[in-house]
């Protein structure tokens, strides 16, 4: 028995594949549709902005934040609760290693791209350079957690998925590329790439996973 595809989902990859091409980014043709808008996880505008503030927090640990002025804000915009066993643990360890400093760092490009979900930034742009770090940040530190709320509108579901296609389409590039020992195609950085890719996977509840356990596989 033939599984048909849908029709949205069909669309929604060659407008993926039409934009890959004319940046010049190697695609795969096979490569699976994605969900539709019917079967996609439709988060609230509310979760998504905990997440937001939790991963700008945890990023900004990364960056170096004091730990008197973390345990500040962990309270005052109220993420405990939000925050995963990840990143708590990572937030109250008092001397985190080098290497999680810089994956949590990260972090920033993930906020990205939900800071776009939500409104905040206008477009998210081929994965080829690293975000405003300093506006992102500036996204929360202007604003109390009910004024972050407040200020955000979470974008319909048809255009987060096909943000989630595109960076699927991307993120199989990269891995392509590294798989074969080619220099990265079309500028696209990996970093940026995966960091989007879990944000967005996140965003439409791909394979049902947690913030810590989201596949970005290609």
């Amino acid at each position: 028995m033939n599984w048909e595809v849908p029709a949205e989902a069909a669309e929604r990859k060659l407008r993926s594949e039409a934009v890959l091409r004319a940046e010049g980014v190697p695609f795969f043709a096979q490569l699976p549709v994605i969900d539709t808008a019917a079967e996609a996880l439709k988060r609230s505008k509310e979760e998504v902005a905990f997440r937001a503030l939790c991963v700008l927090f945890v990023a900004a640990k990364g960056e170096g934040l004091g730990e008197e002025l973390a345990e500040h804000l962990l309270e005052s915009y109220e993420l405990r609760p939000h925050l995963t066993p990840k990143e708590l643990a990572f937030v109250l360890d008092k001397s985190p290693s080098e290497h999680d400093r810089i994956q949590f760092t990260w972090r920033h490009e993930a906020a990205w791209a939900l800071l776009w979900a939500l409104g905040f930034v206008a477009e998210l742009g081929k994965p080829d350079r690293i975000c405003d770090v300093e506006y992102a940040a500036g996204t929360m530190a202007e604003r109390t957690t009910s004024q972050f709320i407040a200020d955000s509108e979470l974008r319909p579901i048809d255009q987060i998925l096909d943000q989630a296609d595109l960076i699927y389409r991307y993120h199989w590039a990269v891995t392509n590329a590294r798989i074969k020992g080619q220099p990265v195609p079309a500028g696209l950085d990996p970093g940026v790439t995966q960091e989007r890719h879990h944000a967005l996977n996140w965003l439409i509840g791909y394979d049902e996973g947690g913030w810590d356990d989201v596949w970005t596989h290609t």
